[in-house]
């Protein structure tokens, strides 16, 4: 792939985001593709790639993204995205508890033959899961 074969897709990509295209969005990886993710630990396959964009979108149905970089090297890109959205939907068990989130999330990808074969996924989870109230954050002082 080219440089500009990966920058189209990444544009096709934060397409199928913003429409909340799970299916989309699952597409663009390879049938056998993996994605690592703190949110749903290691996803092999297009079907558990695209369930997990279904429970992200169910649980933030309002999601908004905002891309800040892109570096490509090689067969390889990264893509650092802000995000934001209210918590509508179950997560990890927790019932919707209409809270606002946001953060920065990083997606390291590799890719062939015009597909994602890789994706690791880093963000700050745990700063989430704060966010919806399934931890306390401990008290300073």
């Amino acid at each position: 792939m080219t440089r500009d074969d990966i920058l189209a897709l990444l544009v096709r990509r934060v397409a199928a985001y913003k429409a909340h295209d799970a299916a989309a969005l699952a597409a663009m990886h390879a049938p056998s593709g993996v994605v690592a993710s703190p949110f749903g630990g290691v996803l092999e396959g297009r079907e558990e790639i695209q369930r997990i964009y279904r429970v992200w979108f169910a649980a933030f149905p309002d999601v908004a993204s905002h891309e800040d970089a892109v570096l490509v090297d090689g067969n390889r890109a990264v893509q650092i995205v802000r995000f934001s959205g209210t918590h509508a939907g179950e997560f990890f068990g927790l019932p919707a508890t209409g809270r606002h989130v946001e953060g920065t999330m990083a997606f390291l990808l590799t890719l062939r033959d015009g597909l994602i074969t890789e994706e690791r996924r880093i963000y700050d989870f745990t700063g989430l899961l704060v966010q919806v109230g399934v931890l306390k954050a401990k008290p300073q002082g």
